[in-house]
């Protein structure tokens, strides 16, 4: 009977490695990446500015015909949300020329800030992202709440939106 004096430390070590695990854990989202980025007009920011906002942060290319196609519901979304609480960030992705970028966003008239991942630290403290578009919906608390591949369903990204928006 000599290992059974092991089996309550063991069965306490393993509730209270749970209970640590599970107050970590505490939300069901993941952390947005604390980021630094470089807005066309040179402008610095960063991501601690997002804070008690709804962000929606689009990885896009200028040679990326989805990305190109989506735009205007980008812009849409948020024409629709932003005086409710709500900012997007599009972020174009390290190969994109810097010209191209600025032309799109000139002749396009983007509302939103736009940045140029010219090294790639932005995509890649957001999961590697390598595939355009990409986009994130981040909630008030910093949290990634959605990851988009592709184009979004825009319907149902309005929709969460507006969730989103309504938390306190």
């Amino acid at each position: 009977m000599k290992t059974s004096r092991w089996i309550a430390p063991a069965l306490l070590l393993l509730a209270l490695g749970a209970a640590g695990l599970w107050a970590t854990l505490g939300s069901k989202y993941e952390k947005a990446p604390a980021v630094s980025y470089v807005l066309l007009d040179g402008a610095k920011f960063d991501s601690s500015q997002w804070a008690g906002k709804v962000m929606l942060v689009n990885f896009w290319a200028t040679s990326c015909t989805t990305c190109v196609k989506e735009m205007p519901e980008l812009i849409a979304t948020h024409e629709k949300f932003k005086a409710k609480g709500f900012d997007t960030l599009a972020v174009a992705m390290s190969y994109d020329a810097p010209a191209f970028v600025a032309n799109f966003a000139e002749s396009r008239r983007l509302p939103f800030s736009v940045a140029i991942d010219n090294t790639g630290e932005i995509a890649k403290q957001f999961g590697k992202v390598q595939l355009t578009p990409t986009t994130f919906l981040i909630n008030k608390r910093g949290e990634i709440v959605k990851r988009y591949v592709g184009e979004p369903d825009f319907a149902a990204l309005h929709g969460l939106v507006e969730k989103l928006l309504a938390e306190s």
